[in-house]
């Protein structure tokens, strides 16, 4: 019995085939969890927490979905990171990430349960990613020469993204919005200065697309409601001292007539700061934090307008936009960068009313306004949105394109088959089992389209041994079709990262032969 106290109390331990066993199990019931989601004809999943006000979230992402999942098993952790990652890096492609990875560890299994050590499958899956790459890399278009067939190449890449999406109805639509607003950033795949605005009401179809900058603040009272060829000053300071600010002061006075000359002199100085901030010559007046009435009687006697209170996101990008810097101190006019717009008005979307900043001075800004039913159908189009976005501004700078519907699986599945009858020894088997586990992407496909995947498989296999074809499933007519025609593209740099991340989530899974799970720390009890 000594041996067996080799940890503290509760702590376990499970050692060589039945902590793989439980990897494999609980990375394949993850890959199960999202599986379904896969493709144009995929389910969406409700998320209910068990917090205050339990909100419900419909989503289709598969991050979204795994990052709210509270997980115990530590292989399902690996694939809800890889998802997160590549929901980072690229955007889109967090299902297929980690239904490739639970394939490739059901093939691992298998191979396993035949006695094929688990370091000889790993060699064999790295040959195979290899080959899969290289098979992809052969098969890339590339037309960033001509502007506009790439911008046709990014529509198709925005279509296919949103078709799995909940807007997939409207596709056409928002893929325009999409392409426009990624194309004004003019390469920078910083998303920052596209500003996504929810509102509710109207239809998905009313969402559009802002040239401008739109801030969700009211204007003030009795202050100018248009300004044209705007200056704008955004500030981060506080306007509100008509009181005594420093906490556990104590003024004592001998008579009233000397509270009202403290009174006198907090108002002189907020006075002062208005008249340094005015001195700047600017007509337009945006801060951080609030701006008292006494304030802002004073800027609307210059006839400036004064935004308080606008959230942080809303001025840095403000800021960002309109080309100014943000300001502290107002000691010194001429170091600080004002910003500058043509007109700044105020329009109502829905029931509210919003400050629209037009003809800003970085063209790369835009803003994307979109309505729709309720809260969950607007989460879930800016999730969609956000995808997308991601996608086409990562195709901006990498332009390599592949077809979508399953193509390029079939593709590298083809060529890491072949891989497999040359190389002699175990890792044959394992190679072959990569090619499998590719193949099951196009499957779900097609069965979460409610299609017979395995007649669909054998005959896309077929076609796939015709040199040049364009093969894919078609899930509108449930049948092959041609990618080329339909108009069916993705991203290479987006199935790139769902390749090599797969493979190493799957790799790392299987190098596991013990979990030791640490004894629960106990509560002493305070009596």
């Amino acid at each position: 019995m000594a041996i067996e106290r080799l940890f503290k109390d509760e702590a376990t331990e499970e050692k060589g085939g039945r902590a793989r066993m439980a990897s494999f199990i609980g990375a394949m019931a993850i890959s199960d969890l999202v599986k379904t989601t896969l493709g144009p004809k995929g389910m969406d999943k409700i998320l209910q927490s068990t917090g205050r006000g339990r909100s419900v979230t419909v989503t289709n992402d598969g991050a979204t979905i795994l990052k709210s999942l509270h997980i115990d098993n530590p292989a399902a952790k690996v694939l809800v990171d890889i998802s997160k990652v590549q929901d980072d890096e690229v955007g889109d492609g967090t299902t297929s990430v980690v239904v490739l990875a639970g394939e490739l560890l059901r093939e691992a299994e298998k191979l396993i349960m035949t006695n094929i050590h688990p370091m000889t499958i790993i060699a064999g899956y790295r040959m195979a990613a290899e080959c899969a790459r290289n098979a992809l890399l052969q098969r890339t278009m590339d037309n960033k020469e001509d502007s506009d067939k790439f911008r046709s190449d990014l529509m198709n890449i925005a279509r296919t993204t949103l078709s799995s999406k909940i807007l997939s109805q409207d596709k056409e639509h928002f893929a325009k919005l999409a392409v426009d607003a990624v194309l004004r950033l003019k390469g920078s795949t910083n998303l920052e200065s596209i500003q996504i605005i929810k509102k509710a009401g109207g239809s998905l179809t009313d969402s559009f697309l802002d040239e401008g900058f739109i801030l969700d603040k009211k204007i003030g009272l009795g202050q100018p409601k248009r300004v044209e060829n705007a200056k704008i000053l955004v500030a981060n300071t506080a306007m509100d001292t008509d009181k005594v600010k420093i906490y556990g002061a104590r003024v004592r006075v001998d008579s009233m007539t000397k509270v009202a000359q403290i009174e006198t002199a907090e108002k002189d100085k907020m006075r002062e700061k208005v008249q340094k901030i005015i001195g700047h010559g600017i007509n337009c007046f945006v801060n951080r934090q609030l701006i008292y009435n006494f304030p802002e009687e004073l800027f609307a006697e210059a006839g400036i307008l004064a935004i308080e209170h606008a959230d942080f996101d809303g001025i840095e990008r403000l800021a960002l936009v309109t080309g100014g810097e943000i300001a502290s101190t107002f000691d010194n006019p001429e170091s600080v960068k004002l910003g500058h717009c043509k007109l700044i008005e105020e329009i109502m979307i829905g029931e509210d009313k919003l400050i629209h900043f037009s003809g800003v001075e970085m063209g790369q800004a835009c803003t994307i306004v979109l309505r729709g039913a309720s809260f969950h159908v607007l989460d879930e189009a800016e999730r969609s949105l956000h995808d997308a976005l991601c996608v086409l501004s990562q195709t901006v700078n990498d332009t390599r394109v592949l077809f979508g519907g399953g193509w390029p699986e079939m593709v590298m599945a083809k060529e890491v088959d072949e891989l497999a009858r040359k190389t002699p020894g175990k890792k044959s088997h394992a190679i072959e089992a990569f090619s499998r586990a590719l193949i099951a992407i196009p499957t779900t496909i097609a069965d979460n389209a409610g299609l017979d995947s395995a007649e669909l498989i054998s005959q896309l296999r077929a076609e796939h041994h015709k040199e040049g074809t364009c093969a894919g499933i078609d899930v509108i007519t449930g049948a092959v079709g041609d990618m080329q025609k339909l108009g069916i593209s993705e991203a290479f740099k987006v199935k790139n990262a769902v390749l090599l991340s797969a493979t190493e989530a799957a790799e790392m899974i299987l190098r596991v032969d013990e979990i030791i799970t640490c004894a629960p720390r106990r509560r002493e009890d305070r009596m």
